[in-house]
């Protein structure tokens, strides 16, 4: 049973803690939080420590915070030698203190507290600085993914950025285009059909190839006409840009 305390209680800290309460061999022995009521309804109250002193030997410590703290807080625990992981897309192995044996432990997702997910399906990216500690965080990802990755810290930037234009951009161009929709009076709901449509031609073709629009047909006239009707200029901006980009990328192929 390999014991594992985690270290937070935002979003992705609170889905490990679903995930890892349901999975086999994997223990949660503490989890840390500033406020306690953050988690009571996640685990028992006597595993929730507010104060790093509190922490317990444990063989796996998950720091799940936002980027700018790792580092602090890593420093701040009250031990050494003890293998201690981070779930940042974008922050290096390096970022954690050398007190300890370094991780990483990044589950590529979005995560929101409301929205149940399958971790099953997600790929947990994992890094680390000798085969032993590689070993036991293959384990721990295994009993919970059956997408698992050994990535370097260089190659998980270039994920979370891909991830990024993916999905961060993609989910504010949906609000781009609820606020057009809303603003003509026009039910945001008759877009979702093609919305999932187009995330689902991923599934078979590569994004070049599932390319469609006026910028991909070069429709100069429709694109035009786009531009004119639009009245918010960071929108005009925004379909400028991407027009181009578009057609820049034909012309490389």
């Amino acid at each position: 049973m390999i014991q594992i305390s985690i270290i937070g209680s935002g979003n992705v800290a609170q889905h490990l803690i679903k995930a890892f309460t349901k999975s086999e061999g994997i223990e949660i022995g503490q989890v840390f939080s500033r406020k306690k009521e953050s988690l009571v309804h996640l685990i028992e109250s006597d595993k929730i420590v507010t104060r790093f002193s509190d922490l317990k030997a444990a063989d796996l410590y998950v720091i799940s915070i936002s980027d700018n703290a790792i580092s602090e807080v890593s420093e701040q625990l009250p031990f050494q030698n003890q293998l201690v992981v981070h779930t940042s897309g974008t922050s290096s192995i390096a970022i954690l203190s050398s007190k300890n044996r370094r991780g990483v432990f990044y589950p590529l997702q979005t995560f929101s507290i409301a929205k149940p997910v399958d971790f099953s399906t997600i790929p947990i990216c994992l890094e680390a600085e000798n085969q032993t500690d590689y070993s036991i965080l293959e384990t721990v990802a295994d009993s919970i993914s059956n997408a698992v990755f050994s990535i370097s810290s260089e190659q998980r930037k270039a994920i979370h950025i891909s991830a990024v234009f993916v999905n961060n951009f993609t989910n504010h161009l949906y609000q781009i285009g609820q606020q057009i929709c809303e603003e003509h009076l026009v039910p945001f709901e008759i877009l979702k059909p093609l919305i999932l449509e187009t995330a689902e031609k991923i599934k078979t073709l590569t994004p070049v190839d599932a390319q469609t629009g006026p910028a991909k047909r070069h429709d100069s006239t429709t694109i035009e006409a786009h531009l004119n009707y639009l009245t918010d200029e960071n929108q005009r901006n925004i379909y400028k840009i991407l027009t181009q980009s578009i057609q820049n990328n034909g012309k490389t192929l």
